[in-house]
């Protein structure tokens, strides 16, 4: 029993039984470590009786609870029914696996309790270091500068903030967007992620400023029609504003030819942006970064630890080419952040003159943790690995005679379906019957006018017998709710 909390005498949240509270945190630990090491004799996914939903519409606690009777009701309503992402057999969304390293660092990160705003500490020089790793990892020249956000979403956001800057003046800031800004447009294929588009709407660009460029068979930016809209544009007096490069698109992990989209940002004076969640930690692997060319000539790069790097969540990153432009784009003097010379506040600038946020977690910790643990060799390798999970996934596809593919296989996103009557009803009620069963999860989206099961191997847990697994389940679900062949 954990009685540390029980002092009514104190005011402080310390517990009163240091002894006590370690004991029940090794098992709190031991509970996190088990649950990894066995996460193949779990289900994937579950979902939630309702009986266990109704404890959450409780109240607000008045009073203490024993820690051991909390951890208790964490193990038995919250653990077996979270999204399944560190199982092996989850490949329904573009999540990372996490790791039991990057579990500790973040441990370690919640017991320093640093706010990485600013000031003169050690932690801001490690986000620091990351950031150098990743310019370096890019090709990024010296003077770039990045910083750690919740996700590609906040990321792409704070590349049109920049990119406004750049066309609209620092006034901006000030004054709100001139008329001048209705002239600018962006071009992005209409496999990019939504997030982009949502990034210009709460820059005040509205998203009618967005040019949904068509793609060709292998889900890759169309670059005569980019070319077509482009030239269009620009005799109706409209200016050409940022031009998005999928390393790796959201449906089919498709990568658009970046050299070209760097070259026609360069001719129009666009700003070249890359969106990388899915794809950009591929220049770990000697096997993928060729296929990645062209991106160290982006003006800035989204991407997430979380996916590929395999770092618990959250941990994206933004990484801009002009650091002087990033930091002007956000910098706020004020009286309680002033800048000294010496002592606590000196280190400028701060994280916090590259971003929205003043208050930050210690992301980069867990991040740093994964990177000096398995390097960036090892880290290439298990990237790659992915890839080759989905190779074999596609060729198991491509024998099964029920099966179709929707779209070549380009890194770890494989698109397909049971070919059947009605198959876009059936392949949705086959993705929910898997899912429900708990052997696996996939997702659904649409590729060429068809819907797809879309399997997404992110997870370095994830061997070829998962996606073995996946194909039966398919095929069997098949059986039973489609005929085969007749469509």
């Amino acid at each position: 029993m954990t009685k540390s909390f029980k002092n009514s005498e104190s005011t402080t949240l310390d517990p009163e039984d240091w002894d006590d509270l370690r004991q029940q945190g090794h098992r709190m630990l031991d509970d996190m470590l088990d649950y990894l090491q066995h996460i193949r004799q779990r289900p994937v996914w579950q979902p939630a009786p309702p009986e266990t939903r109704m404890v959450f519409h409780a109240g607000l606690p008045q009073q203490p609870s024993e820690l051991n009777a909390v951890h208790q009701q964490f193990m038995q309503s919250i653990l077996p029914y979270a999204v399944g992402n560190a199982h092996p057999g989850f490949m329904g969304w573009v999540h990372g696996g996490g790791t039991a390293v990057g579990m500790l660092a973040e441990m370690l990160s919640a017991g320093l309790n640093a706010n990485l705003g600013g000031r003169n500490q050690i932690p801001v020089e490690v986000e620091r270091q990351v950031t150098r790793w990743m310019r370096d990892l890019f090709g990024f020249p010296e003077g770039a500068s990045g910083l750690f956000v919740t996700g590609t979403s906040m990321a792409h956001l704070m590349a049109v903030w920049v990119a406004r800057i750049k066309f609209c003046g620092l006034d901006v800031r000030r004054d709100g967007l001139p008329q001048t800004a209705h002239n600018l447009i962006a071009y992005a294929s209409a496999a990019t992620h939504g997030s982009f588009a949502k990034a210009l709407d709460l820059a005040g660009l509205g998203t009618m400023c967005l040019r949904s460029v068509p793609m060709n068979g292998f889900e890759v930016i169309d670059l005569n029609a980019l070319d077509a809209m482009i030239q269009a544009d620009r005799q109706a007096g409209l200016q050409a504003f940022m031009i998005v490069g999928n390393a790796g698109t959201v449906d089919a992990g498709a990568i658009d030819p970046l050299e070209a989209l760097a070259h026609r940002a360069t001719q129009c004076g666009a700003w070249f942006h890359v969106d990388g969640a899915l794809g950009a930690l591929g220049m770990f692997s000697p096997e993928i970064a060729p296929r990645l060319k062209g991106i160290e000539l982006a003006d800035s790069i989204a991407f997430d630890f979380h996916k590929w790097g395999q770092v618990p969540y959250d941990a994206g990153f933004v990484l801009m080419r002009d650091g002087a432009l990033h930091q002007h784009t956000f910098a706020s003097p004020a009286a309680y952040l002033r800048r000294e010379e010496d002592g606590l506040a000196s280190d400028s600038p701060w994280p916090c003159d590259f971003g929205p946020d003043l208050s930050r977690g210690f992301r980069a910790l867990k991040t740093w943790f994964t990177l000096q643990v398995y390097g960036a060799e090892k880290m290439g390798q298990s990237i790659a690995h992915t890839c080759a999970v989905a190779r074999y996934l596609g060729k198991l596809v491509v024998d099964a005679p029920d099966l179709e593919l929707l779209v070549p296989v380009s890194l770890n996103i494989v698109c397909f379906r049971y070919v059947c009557a009605d198959a876009d009803a059936v392949n949705a009620a086959i993705v929910v019957a898997i899912q429900n069963s708990g052997v696996a999860v996939p997702s659904t989206t649409t590729i060429g006018g068809k819907l797809a099961i879309r399997a997404a191997i992110v997870n370095h847990r994830t061997e070829n017998e998962d996606v073995e697994i996946l194909v039966r389940a398919v095929c069997d679900w098949g059986k039973k709710l489609g005929e085969p062949n007749s469509g």
